[in-house]
């Protein structure tokens, strides 16, 4: 900690914005450009106020100071000065004590009181009553920011792992959740950033055989007082209010979250798994024009914030604001923000949330391909390099963008997960849907390829898999809404039953249904992501919307049984079977026929062995069988010559009959094929089937070709 409160002021400098640590004290820059006064209020230990410094020294808009002997660990935060004019967008109000928006560590928490609001609650807001400003202090009920050394931690030789798209399995985590109740863990370090990279958890990770875990958000947030009234929180965290800060929810004593963030990443990395972020620079926690004054607000509203002509909130996430990057200051605090992750603290890629709203230009805010915001991140020769994946929509008009992105981005590929789950649950004419989706969605990613699709049955928004196969209707109850809540169109079967059962044949065929998906999931062209804890059959009860769950609904429970146990298995070999497979992690789309001399690269069967036909696609046809060739792969050596892989044959049958498959030779040479996986029969296989096949309802197989022994 600091050892005094220092009071000699000099200019400093403009650039880096935030509280920089140097040889001699400690730098602070921030940016207001409307602003009449930029006062920066330092606090002891025990986050008393114990001085104020007038910040006199303004370069085009960033206010700065230099502040000699000051050290790592001293608190602060600002006072902005300037007209209060709602209807103009300006909110300034020095009573209300804000965050750096370059604040790397906090202190305190938010309280959720009137005094954090910039007006007075009993005032209102319309066109012909602007509210008026409280006078209020709120600095004993905001975080204040801590000044970090960035540089203070050893890395030894830790560097991002940089692993190619086409060999990437993701995996959707909380941080909390996932080892909340792991009973192998130290009680301290359960539900931490410390308690993910522990050793229990990274054996049961490289056991599962994931490469990339990606976090739900991890960024600074505060819970919304509509939770806190009804004694909920914002579990998931979709509600940032720094972009530069580990939440020190996740740390083990609250107060070393930057150093604990900085040491899982170094574990994980060690035991060779990457580590992407979910990001919301889309909104931040303070909601519309009656929400909280913490930061962005406070400091130059008509900066940070989209707002109308009539200067209130454009709200295009359905979270009260939407962040303003047609400005270029926005956009340098999100750039500036997702290079600090990468530089100081090692993270390897991002997911954006609700990313629609970040491409929204000009005065109309159309959602635009060629919008600022992907220029600056792939022009940057830092972020160009990491892995950048989309949330393809937000809440606004012509918001659902799948397939819409630009060349660089991969995106969460919602048509894929709606096919999917409608084909397993038995909808008919999804044949040539369900072609496209599994050989890596031409249709939308034709200028790409196929790994700019992000593949998943489910997220953490939504049903888990279990719950996907047990309920056909959410049960929200707990969130305090009258189940009105999450999505109403899941595309879910419960299997003949609502919930839970002990009937011996539901639960098999429930069981079966998550092998049919996860199944069809690794043996897709695209990027596979599994949501944490579908390989045990985790469930939620039927919520499907859990952001405010901080409870056993939302834990990993680690006490499985037999059944459970065997679905891990089964997720483990597959992505196994996908990791020593090319043919499973093209980077190009089938040909279709690789040339004039030879046989296709794909063929899709009928149930005689045959290649379908138009007759055969026009049908409603639940069964099929698809010949993959691997004997020219889009691979090669170093040299240049193209690698091999194996044949395979995916059989299936999403019908309620038996079916009978003709296993014909595709190849010139006489072969068997040999049962990899079969959906019905698991664990258990038969060893080689020469001709027939049988189906069963519901259920596939996966076959590779051998030739036939002499």
């Amino acid at each position: 900690m600091y050892q005094q409160i220092p009071n000699t002021v000099y200019p400093g400098k403009s650039y880096p914005l935030g509280a920089t640590v140097t040889n001699g004290g400690v730098n602070f820059a921030i940016y207001s450009e409307n602003a009449s006064l930029v006062v920066l209020c330092l606090f002891d230990k025990n986050n008393k106020e114990v001085n104020r410094i007038n910040m006199r020294w303004n370069e085009e808009g960033v206010w700065h100071c230099f502040l000699p002997n000051a050290r790592p660990g001293l608190r602060y935060g600002y006072r902005i000065h300037g007209e209060f004019a709602p209807h103009r967008g300006l909110y300034f109000n020095p009573s209300k004590l804000l965050l750096d928006p370059y604040a790397k560590d906090v202190c305190g928490e938010i309280e959720p009181r009137d005094e954090i609001y910039g007006y007075q609650k009993n005032s209102l807001f319309n066109k012909n009553n602007f509210y008026s400003r409280d006078t209020r202090d709120s600095a004993p009920y905001n975080m204040k920011a801590v000044v970090v050394d960035e540089d203070d931690f050893d890395w030894e030789d830790d560097r991002p792992l940089k692993i190619p798209m086409r060999d990437t399995i993701i995996y959707e985590i909380h941080v909390k959740g996932f080892s909340k109740l792991n009973s192998k863990i130290p009680e301290n370090l359960r539900g931490t950033y410390l308690g993910l990279s522990h050793p229990e958890s990274i054996k049961y990770l490289k056991e599962l055989g994931v490469t990339s875990i990606e976090l739900l958000p991890i960024h600074l947030s505060m819970n919304e007082s509509r939770l806190t009234s009804m004694g909920l929180t914002n579990y998931w965290g979709y509600n940032s209010i720094g972009f530069f800060c580990p939440d020190p929810r996740f740390s083990s004593n609250r107060c070393n979250a930057v150093k604990e963030f900085k040491q899982m990443v170094k574990e994980l990395h060690k035991a060779g798994l990457e580590v992407i972020l979910d990001v919301v620079y889309n909104h931040t926690a303070e909601q519309g024009h009656d929400g909280p004054q913490l930061s962005f607000r406070g400091l130059d509203n008509p900066t940070y914030y989209k707002l109308s002509p009539e200067n209130e909130y454009c709200n295009f996430t359905g979270c009260g604001n939407s962040f303003d990057t047609r400005n270029n200051q926005t956009l340098r605090l999100i750039a500036d923000s997702l290079r600090y992750w990468v530089e100081k603290m090692h993270v390897d890629g991002f997911r954006f949330d609700l990313a629609s709203t970040l491409a929204r230009i000009g005065s109309t805010n159309n959602y635009s391909k060629n919008a600022n915001f992907f220029s600056v991140l792939m022009q940057d020769p830092i972020l160009c390099q990491t892995k950048l994946i989309a949330e393809p929509w937000d809440c606004g008009p012509n918001g659902y963008q799948v397939g819409g992105f630009p060349k660089g981005w991969s995106e969460w590929n919602g048509d894929w997960r709606d096919t999917i789950r409608k084909f397993w649950k038995g909808e008919a004419n999804l044949l040539g849907k369900f072609a496209c989706k599994f050989s890596g969605s031409s249709d939308l990613y034709w200028n790409r390829g196929p790994l700019a699709s992000i593949n998943f049955v489910t997220a953490h928004d939504g049903f888990t898999l279990n719950d996907l196969v047990t309920y056909e209707h959410k049960y929200n109850f707990k969130n305090g809404e009258d189940n009105r809540d999450g999505s109403n169109d899941n595309h879910s079967w419960n299997c003949g039953c609502e919930g839970e059962t002990s009937s011996v044949s539901i639960n098999n065929l429930r069981e079966r249904q998550m092998r049919n998906m996860l199944l069809t999931l690794f043996l897709s062209q695209g990027v596979p992501m599994l949501l944490g804890g579908d390989e045990i059959a985790r469930t939620q009860r039927g919520n499907n919307n859990a952001y405010c769950q901080d409870n056993f609904i939302s834990y990993f429970d680690w006490n499985l049984n037999d059944r459970q146990r065997l679905l891990f298995k089964f997720t483990s070999e597959l992505i196994n079977l996908r990791k020593s497979h090319l043919i499973f992690r093209r980077y190009t789309f089938f040909n279709g026929q690789i040339d004039q001399s030879s046989l296709k690269d794909i063929i899709w069967l009928n149930d005689k062995g045959l290649e379908m036909q138009g007759a055969d696609w026009d049908r409603h046809c639940g069964h099929f069988g698809i010949y993959i060739d691997g004997s020219c792969i889009d691979a090669t050596t170093d040299q240049g010559e193209h690698l091999q892989d194996e044949c395979f044959l995916f059989i299936v049958n999403n019908e309620s009959k038996y079916i009978e498959f003709k296993l014909t030779n595709q190849k010139n040479y006489s072969s068997e094929w040999h049962v990899v996986i079969d959906t019905y029969n698991y664990p258990n296989r038969p060893k080689v089937y020469s001709s027939l096949y049988t189906l069963p309802p519901h259920s596939a197989a996966l076959f590779v070709e051998k030739p036939r022994k002499s």
